[in-house]
């Protein structure tokens, strides 16, 4: 369907709440990709997916058009994923391999596992996640440019704009993450993994 993203964004401004309908499905992918790489696991980028197109209900008023919608949109949600992150250190975690204790005594968690990957499915989901981990591993500045650069494939003046931040910074940044990402890879001592670094 073509539209004009410009006549959309007014609409939405003026509460048409079709117009917003066809705005999330323009980006809402992109967006959960994004905040996925950058958080690492599904329950968080659903989250926070949602929390993003909330925000930007609410304030899409206060888009003036200075900078492309896209890059406003990105720029939420990068900050929305910093500001969950922030969250995420002060607050105390549970492990779900701690057995519980009750008056009756204690009780180990069972989840139990649906999935059935033949093995090549089984290799690349291995990969991926070794990637994905890699990824999070990486400081959350670094972790950032890889993720707009290397998987959502923006260009080096897009970043900059979304992260309000000089070229050569981007450039620097994303060099310097894309070295840590490998010596992360490569220290990993995965066999099979090591053909691909």
């Amino acid at each position: 369907m073509e539209y004009n993203e410009k006549d959309i964004i007014e609409k939405c401004k003026l509460g048409d709440n079709n117009a917003f309908e066809i705005l999330i499905k323009n980006y809402d992918k992109k967006v959960y990709n994004m905040i996925y790489r950058i958080m690492g696991n599904k329950e968080d980028a659903l989250d926070l997916t949602q929390e993003v197109f909330i925000k930007v209900y609410k304030g899409i008023s206060t888009f003036r058009g200075d900078s492309s919608f896209s890059t406003w949109l990105y720029r939420l949600a990068t900050n929305t994923c910093f500001d969950e992150n922030r969250k995420k250190k002060n607050k105390k975690t549970h492990s779900l391999d701690k057995p519980i204790e009750t008056e009756y005594g204690e009780f180990k968690r069972d989840l139990r596992d649906d999935t059935y990957n033949p093995d090549e499915m089984l290799i690349k989901k291995e990969i991926q996640n070794l990637v994905q981990k890699a990824i999070s591993m990486l400081p959350e500045e670094q972790r950032v440019m890889i993720v707009l650069r290397d998987i959502q494939g923006f260009t080096y003046k897009e970043i900059s704009e979304i992260l309000q931040c000089s070229m050569g910074t981007v450039k620097s940044r994303i060099s310097r993450g894309r070295l840590a990402l490998k010596n992360i890879l490569e220290s990993l001592e995965e066999p099979f993994f090591k053909n691909y670094v």
